[in-house]
């Protein structure tokens, strides 16, 4: 699969996932969640999460070879993207609509996680390779 997002879009993705993780805290410290809130604000982190992890499995890396997107593929199959996107659309929906009790668990956002770890293990992987191969 060829990358559908700029260079710039990896880092970016990583930004967006270190402030999806601490900004539930300091809205908790701000008192801005609340009982009937909280569902909310769950959901919208994951949903940040989820974006974070799709801005980087789906970027241009630096030096874009054959092999980086052999590995992209690898990492993350057609039918992979199609689930990405009925599972984030839906949950993006629900959340829209504000139907929060029946929002999809965090396992698909582990599912991203995982793939974005094994995207970063086989770019860092090949350009070791590509580098004691010489």
């Amino acid at each position: 699969m060829k990358a559908m997002l700029p260079v710039f879009c990896r880092p970016l993705g990583y930004v967006i996932l270190v402030l999806s993780l601490f900004f539930p805290f300091l809205l908790v410290m701000q008192g801005a969640v609340t009982d009937s809130n909280l569902l909310f604000y769950k959901e919208c982190t994951k949903l940040l999460m989820m974006l974070g992890a799709l801005m980087i499995l789906l970027a241009l890396t630096k030096d874009e070879s054959q092999e980086t997107e052999r590995i992209r593929v690898n990492a993350m199959r057609y039918a992979v993207f199609l689930t990405i996107l009925v599972v984030f659309g839906g949950m993006l929906y629900r959340v829209a609509i504000g139907d929060l009790m029946s929002v999809d668990t965090s396992s698909f956002l582990t599912f991203l996680v995982m793939n974005v770890i094994c995207l970063e293990y086989g770019i860092k992987k090949a350009t070791v390779d590509k580098l004691f191969k010489r």
